[in-house]
Parts: C-alpha cells; structure tokens; sequence
C-alpha cells in the first residue's frame, strides 16, 4: 500500500505532504486514491423554543444573553459583551459610564463549558472577542430612527464565523476557515436543476403575484394567497409536462399538489440558491417568489395548501455532513482546488500551470474522500461551490478595498492638496452634511471599510436574511412607507449579524464619524429582503469606478490623443484620476439622495443612498468623457463594452 493508503498518523501526514508537493511540482500523472477520509456528522445545534424563557446565565451578557459578558458597567450594575455594551452606551449619559473588565479566566472557563455543552449536544453560545475599553467615539448621532427587530428569535443555531478572515493564502493551512465559511455557501446547480430554474423563471415572468396580493383589497386575502400560489403552481405543471412529458405524467398525473410537495420545495429551492450566487440575475422574479414563499408559510395559508412551499438551502457544509464527508474541508489541498485563476499581469504558460495545478488537486480530493457515500462528483461539485465564492468575494468585495487604496494614495487624513480637499458643506451642490477634511477623510473611509465587512458575510447575511424572511412567527405589515405599499418585517437575526459587523468595522478604523443607526423593519428598510438588494449593489457602484482609473493609464499608453487630451484638459493621468476621486469622495458621502430632509443623514443605510445619489448625477460631470473613452454604458447592466 502506497503512503496514501496508511493508517497510522505519520504515514498519513507524509503521505499528505508528498501528494501536496507532487500537485505542486506538477509530477502527477494519476492521482493515487486513499483511504476516504470520513469524519462523523456535526451534531445538531437546535435550541428548545422556551429557552428565552429560562434565567440569564450567570457570567453572560445580560442584553443579548447569548455571548459571555466581557465588561460590567460599574452605574448599570450589569455584564455586558463588548458589542451590547457599544449599542447601549452610543449616546446621551450613558456615554460617560465607567467599565471594568471582567476577569479572563471567567470568559476561559464559559468557553470550556461551552466545549463541553457541544460535546453533550447542547446548544453552544457564541464565544465573542476581547473587550475594549476605549470608548468609541460617536458623531452627528442622528439616532432617531428606531427600528422594530428588538426581539430576536433564539430558536435557530448559532454558527459564528469570523468575517473578518481573508481567503486564506495558498500555501498557508486550511484549519477551520472552510469549515465555517461553508455553512453559507450554497451548492452550485448543476445541469438537471438548471432546467427546472429556467422552468421556475418563465412561471415567475407571467406572474402577476404581488399586483393581486399586496394591494387594498376587501375579500379575503388568505384565499387570495392560496388561489394565486396554486395557479404558480398549475404552470410549473404544465412547463415540466412540456418540457419532459414522461417525467411529468409521473409526477402529476391523479396528484394533486401536497403529493407533490418535494418537487415544488426543491424547484423553488432552485431559484433562491441561484439567486445567492448570482445577485444580478432575477431581479423582477426574485421578489416575487420570496413573497409568496414569505405568505406560503402563514399557519392559516399553509392549512388550507395542504403542503410546505419551504425547504432549507443547500449548502456545501449541509452536503458533505450529509455524506460524512466534513474531514474534506479541513485537507489542505482545498485551497489548491478552489483558489481562482486571475490571468491578468500572468503570461499564458502561468495560467495553465495554475489550471493543472488546480485540476489535479480537484481530481485528488475526489479520489481521496470520494466513496459509495459520497461520489466523487459530489466531491467536485463542493469544490467548484467553494471556488464561485471566492469568484464572489473578488468582483464584490474587493473593489471595496481597491477604493480604500485609492483613497489611502492620493489623500492624506489630516493634510491635503490646493484644489483637493474632501471638506463638504450643508446646502452647497446638495451636501447634508458638513464636514472639514480629516473628518470627511474618516467618513469616507469607515463606510468603505463597512462595505468590505458586509459583502465578505454576504452569504452568511443571505442566509439569515431568508430565515427572517420565511419565518412562520414573523408576520408582517403591509403599510405605506412613502414609496408604495411595503411589507414592513421586523429581522432580528440580519439586524443581530449586521450590528456585530458593524462593530467590528468600528474597531477596524478606531473612531466612527456619524450616526451608527441600521435601519431594518422600518419605512426607510421595510424588510430584510430591502437589506440585501442595497448591499448587492455596492459592486454596481464601485466596480466601474475601480475599472474608469485603472484603464485612463492603459488609454494613455496605448493611444497619442488620448493622452495629449488627458495632458491638456487634466495634466496627467494622476490628476485625472485624483479629479475623479475627489468629487466622488466628496458628493458620493455627503448625505443627499433621500426623499427628504429628514431621512438623509450619515447613517449606515443613509451612505449608500448618497453613492447611488452620485452615480445619477455622473452625466453631469466634467469628467464623464473619460468615463465614456474607457468603454463605460452604465453602473446597472453591463457597465462597459469594449
């Protein structure tokens, strides 16, 4: 038996490191397969629904009571973690309260009780970070915005994951950042269920679902529900019995639709795992399913179905526990198999030593943990799932820290240019905000900072956001919010993740510039579903930006008009860009672009409104010929054409 193939721990760690160095040095011909590497399933994190109900643990924060209490507050008298203690002490006189930490053999010993709770398949509280006693500095705290998601729902699992990770380098160890990162990920579709999306798509399309339900109506609304999800339902009947009529005579024929209930679980499931890979594509079908699937799962609506519309997403950390596969993302080798090839700035001969490279890793993954449980195309499906979310986090994510680099450039946080200054004033070219540079400086920079947060946990955020969304004891409000009738729904655990980001940002830069409000379940953010299309289209915003000043310099190289035009009207190509950046620092953060007065503001929701305020006014500018000389049609759509 080869290296591979042995039991005992150093034969199977020198076996690892040989195969590891093989893939590398690119010796391997065949991949040799190993004993499959099993490991037994997670155990079930679920928490009994009247644990709200049960005392405060002691040593535990008394505001959320989920996370170990890290300060005690000496006028409240109470524990606090560290983020519960930000949130309630933002402002007003609790802002001048005095803390002591709390000892750090007592968070040491929750910790090891936490270990030993998961180890007897109790729930397991959210471990947090060290405290901080610097007080976070608080400005412009306009406040007032109140949100309805005070109430969090405890009955769903806690799974932590440390977003503030980066992908982890090739050659660095594996450890447990797949493992966690996995719980969100949602599995590729592969062929088969691509056509039943394409089929849940054109039903979508017809649909008039949200023109006949979310109105002012006097007849019964529940029965208008059920009438309408059952026609959705008769058309997918009919597009399935048209599109493979042998399969649809055996699902449809003398059944009715709860016989059916899986097929329409799975089929819908469908179209909200692709949507989370890919936010640019169903953009008018999207809301109308998450409508339906929301009202499917009223007590008295789903009574009168007679089925379950709802199933849970498939993950890759789901899948693989399913076939006791999870050792699988703990081998080093994955990062190999799911590391994306960028070919820009690299010779051909180095991409396809990369795609070789990436290939036999892959190849030796499905050999390796591949079985009669698990086949080896569940293996590389995984994979190829883990690999679209770095594909993700590249075109979402990382514009936001190229911004950062850009700023951090051409701009200095406390001394500035003639001609560049980032100051704004309220009531010049629409500002609502007025700010001197070094704080502008600071404003810009926390809110790209908090951008790059939200969209590195955007499948985590995602995830949550559904489970609020679709929960049967969450009911909502159609109500007019300004803008049409809206479904106003609290989101307790979006607004739990998104406040645990947002404080995580705050410790990243240090001070917070503005107002710390998250609206969500609100007129301003009705619903969690609101959440997540804002956030979507940061990448919408910043990537043509990021595109525009990396492609002036190619122009200028490459064509003599082009840069005797730059020369002329800008004077070099850093000037032109700083004119472009200046402007968009400026007005893309000044607070504008709200329906009125008083919803504009620096509050988190309020700074991507402004960005978006900007980028309608981009015609406007004296620097929109460049925009147009790089290619560039639009921030929605296809954003440039060569």
């Amino acid at each position: 038996m080869d290296s591979l193939g042995k039991e005992d721990d150093g034969g199977e760690k020198g076996g690892e490191n040989g195969l590891l160095a093989r893939i590398l040095n690119g010796d391997v011909s065949e991949m040799e397969t190993g004993a499959s590497a099993q490991t037994e399933g997670a155990d079930d994190m679920s928490c009994d629904e009247n644990e709200s109900l049960v005392q405060i643990q002691k040593g535990f924060c008394v505001e959320c009571e989920d996370q170990p209490a890290s300060l005690f507050c000496e006028q409240c008298q109470d524990d606090f973690c560290s983020v519960c203690f930000t949130s309630q002490h933002r402002k007003g006189t609790r802002n001048a309260h005095t803390t002591k930490k709390i000892n750090g053999a007592t968070i040491a010993k929750l910790e090891q009780k936490s270990r030993l709770n998961a180890a007897n398949g109790a729930a397991v509280p959210n471990i947090g970070g060290t405290a901080k006693e610097e007080s976070t500095d608080m400005e412009e705290g306009d406040d007032n915005g109140e949100s309805d998601d005070d109430e969090e729902d405890d009955s769903e699992p806690k799974m932590p994951f440390d977003g503030s990770l980066k992908n982890p380098a090739v050659n660095a160890k594996a450890g447990t950042w797949f493992l966690e990162r996995s719980k969100y990920i949602p599995m590729r579709l592969d062929a088969k269920e691509r056509k039943y999306l394409r089929l849940l798509e054109a039903a979508l399309q017809v649909s008039e679902y949200t023109d006949k339900i979310d109105i002012i109506s006097y007849q019964n609304k529940n029965k208008r529900i059920v009438m309408q999800i059952k026609e959705l339902c008769s058309v997918l009947s009919g597009l399935v019995l048209a599109a493979d009529y042998k399969v649809g005579q055996e699902l449809f024929e003398t059944k009715s639709f709860a016989d059916n209930e899986v097929f329409f679980q799975a089929i819908f499931e469908f179209g909200r795992r692709y949507k989370i890979m890919n936010p640019d594509r169903m953009r008018s079908t999207y809301g109308k399913l998450m409508y339906l699937l929301m009202d499917s799962q009223i007590p008295e609506v789903k009574r009168m179905l007679e089925f379950n519309c709802v199933s849970e997403i498939k993950t890759v950390y789901r899948i693989l526990e399913e076939h006791n596969c999870l050792k699988l993302l703990e081998d080093d080798i994955i990062i190999f198999a799911t590391q994306e090839i960028i070919p820009e700035g690299r010779t051909r001969s180095q991409v396809q030593q990369d795609i070789r490279k990436k290939e036999r890793a892959i190849e030796a993954l499905s050999k390796r943990y591949g079985s009669d449980q698990c086949p080896p195309d569940t293996i590389r499906q995984c994979l190829y799932s883990i690999g679209d979310n770095h594909s993700y986090l590249r075109a979402n994510r990382d514009p936001c820290d190229a911004m950062i680099e850009w700023l951090t450039r051409y701009f200095q946080p406390t001394d500035y240019e003639a001609g560049y200054s980032l100051a704004i004033q309220m009531g010049r070219k629409g500002a609502r905000l007025t700010h001197d540079h070094s704080k502008q400086y600071a404003y810009v920079h926390q809110s790209l900072t908090l951008w790059r947060e939200v969209l590195h946990d955007m499948f985590q955020l995602w995830y949550l956001s559904e489970t609020d969304l679709l929960s049967e004891n969450n009911v909502y409000r159609l109500r007019d919010t300004g803008q049409g009738l809206n479904r106003v729904q609290a989101a307790p655990r979006t607004s739990r993740a998104m406040h645990n980001i947002l404080h995580r940002a705050q410790q990243k830069v240090g001070s917070w510039v503005g107002s710390s409000v998250i609206h969500m379940g609100d007129h301003n953010v009705p619903n969690a579903f609101y959440f997540i299309d804002k956030y979507t289209q940061v990448h919408s915003i910043l990537n043509p930006l990021v595109l525009v000043l990396n492609q002036i310099e190619r122009l200028v190289n490459q064509d003599h008009g082009v840069k005797h035009y730059v020369d002329s009207i800008y004077g070099g190509v850093d000037k032109a860009r700083k004119d472009i950046l200046v402007d968009f620092f400026r007005h893309g953060f000044d607070g504008s672009g709200a329906d009125n007065f008083f919803d504009a503001g620096s509050c988190v929701d309020g700074r991507l409104t402004s960005a978006w305020n900007w980028c309608s006014t981009l015609e406007k500018k004296p620097f929109y010929q460049l925009f147009k000389l790089t290619g560039f049609v639009g921030f929605d759509g296809d954003g440039f054409k060569g």
